[in-house]
Order: C-alpha cells, then sequence, then structure tokens
C-alpha cells in the first residue's frame, strides 16, 4: 500500500474487516475507537502522521490521555484492544514489522461477578412474552429470541447472524459462528425449537433472505435491533432496563452449572476459547452459596 498515512491504514483495516464478514457490532466499535486514535495524532492543523511515526512512547501518551479522561478500565482494554488487532493486520500485509501496541500494558479491571436472572426471574419475562399481552405482531418473532438467547446461550451478534440452514429442527442442532468465525454445534432445547417452529410458520422475509430473524421490511434483523427488542420486554414486563441479551448467556451458563453440568461442557456450549473465561460462572455460584448461607445460617 504506498499511503502509509495512519487514516488511510485504518480504513484498509475496516474494509479488510468487511470482507471477513465482520459483525456489525465489531465493526463499528473498532471504527469508533481507531477514528479516536486518528484524531488524537492528526489535531486541527496538523499533518497526518505516518504509521512509522507511532512508536511505542507515542501510544503511551495517547493511552496516558485516556487515563486523564478517566475512561473505565474496561473502556480502555477494548481500545487497546482495537489497536492490536488494527498492528496484527499491519503485521500480516507486510506494512509493519512490529506490533508495537502489544508492548503496551493492559489496564487491570476490578473483578466484579456479572448480575444474573434466577431461573424464576428468566421464566417470568418469558412467560410474560409468551402470554402475549403487549399486542405487537411480531410476539412470536419475539418469543423465539428470547427463547434462544436463553436456551442456547448465544451471544447476540451469533444470534443475528443465524441463518435458516444453519438449523436442524428434526435433530434440535444449531451451526454457531462465532468470535473469531470460529463454528460450534448447540443443542436447541425443545422450548426454544417449538418457538422457532411457530415464528418460522408465519416468517415473512423478503426473496433470498437467509436469515432466520428478520425484521417488518423482511432483511435481516441486526444485533442492534435484537438489543431493542430485549430491552422493549424487560422494560414492559420486568420493569428492569438493564437487562440485555448477554444477561441470558450468563443466566443460561449459570444456570447449568447449578443443576450439575461441568464446566468443560460449559465451555463448549458457550465457545469460550479459554477455560478461565468459563470459570467466572463458579465464582457466581459461590457467591450465591455463601448469600444463602448468610441469610439462613444461624452463625453466619
Amino acid at each position: 500500500m504506498s499511503d502509509r498515512s495512519l487514516a488511510a491504514l485504518v480504513t484498509g483495516f475496516l474494509e479488510a474487516l468487511r470482507r471477513e464478514n465482520a459483525s456489525g457490532h465489531t465493526l463499528r466499535n473498532y471504527a469508533a475507537d481507531l477514528n479516536q486514535l486518528v484524531d488524537y495524532f492528526s489535531p486541527p492543523g496538523a499533518a497526518m502522521p505516518a504509521i512509522d511515526a507511532l512508536d511505542p512512547l507515542a501510544l503511551r501518551e495517547w493511552l496516558g490521555d485516556l487515563y486523564r479522561r478517566r475512561l473505565s478500565a474496561v473502556t480502555l482494554r477494548r481500545k487497546l484492544a482495537a489497536v492490536r488487532s488494527f498492528y496484527r493486520h499491519l503485521q500480516r500485509e507486510g506494512i509493519v514489522s512490529t506490533n508495537v501496541a502489544r508492548l503496551l500494558r493492559t489496564p487491570k479491571t476490578p473483578k466484579t461477578l456479572p448480575a444474573v436472572l434466577t431461573p424464576e426471574q428468566t421464566n417470568a419475562l418469558l412467560d410474560g412474552i409468551a402470554a402475549g399481552k403487549h399486542e405487537r405482531g411480531s410476539a412470536a418473532r419475539d418469543l423465539a429470541i428470547f427463547e434462544m438467547l436463553y436456551g442456547c446461550g448465544l451471544r447476540v451478534g451469533e444470534l443475528a447472524a443465524l441463518n435458516l440452514d444453519d438449523m436442524d429442527l428434526s435433530e434440535r442442532w444449531l451451526r454457531v459462528r462465532g468470535k473469531g468465525r470460529k463454528e460450534r454445534e448447540v443443542p436447541l432445547g425443545s422450548k426454544a425449537a417449538a418457538a422457532v417452529e411457530r415464528y418460522l410458520a408465519e416468517r415473512h422475509s423478503k426473496p433470498g433472505e437467509r436469515a432466520v430473524f428478520v425484521n417488518a421490511r423482511g432483511a435481516r434483523l441486526t444485533d442492534r435491533g435484537i438489543r431493542g427488542i430485549v430491552k422493549l420486554y424487560a422494560t414492559l414486563i420486568a420493569a428492569d432496563s438493564s437487562i440485555h441479551p448477554h444477561s441470558f448467556r450468563h443466566a443460561y451458563a449459570t444456570h447449568l452449572l447449578a443443576d450439575g453440568a461441568d464446566l468443560r461442557s460449559i465451555q463448549e456450549l458457550l465457545g469460550h476459547a479459554r477455560l478461565t473465561t468459563t470459570q467466572k460462572y463458579t465464582q457466581v455460584a459461590l457467591a450465591d452459596l455463601m448469600a444463602v448461607y448468610d441469610r439462613t445460617h444461624p452463625k453466619a
């Protein structure tokens, strides 16, 4: 590539992600974070820097500015991960020889446990949607979305990307494309399968549309659209707008663990690359046990 300016290389990286069918959520986040990096290194009146000008010291200065703006550790880690991915791409393309972003220390995040819906809360929400009291024409689709989020433990992007030929309703299996374009097979529970079959009987889509879940125009429902649907019902039925699609993935894993599933199996079902990622659910279970102990034991 002849233009080695930071802005041009970021544009090229984002185009490469689109060609690789990265999720819309990933593209939006990477574009926002990397364009902020471009803005930092090219203030008004300054020339756009070449990639060679960004050494570890310059990137530490950028990271220090993020610290001074009091961004959360989670946000800092996400922005640093985007820059590291950008440099990995540049290395593969032979544009740079070293991923200088790897030399930056990753900010530590406080060890917090995810808030998890109880089985009773989850079932009450799903039963409320199934009751169909909210007069939405897409009620069958919406129930199927919730049943699959909870019954299959899918990420919102995985659910949005699901195609009709990814489902085997007779054998009750799904082919799921997860992070890093990794594929896995996930069992489809009986309630989720029944909800999907009811929805497919009335699904109206544009000709040739492969997506399982479609919007009012018959096109693929985006992950943002699914988030909006979850927030709507969570607010109407549970009066809790903080519930989001990932809440059901947390509930899926925690409830499996509580009922005796082993960590390795849960890791496979969730598509986690590392067992340590799955182990946080054991901490949730232990926290719940401690709460029960503190509430009920006379010597607590």
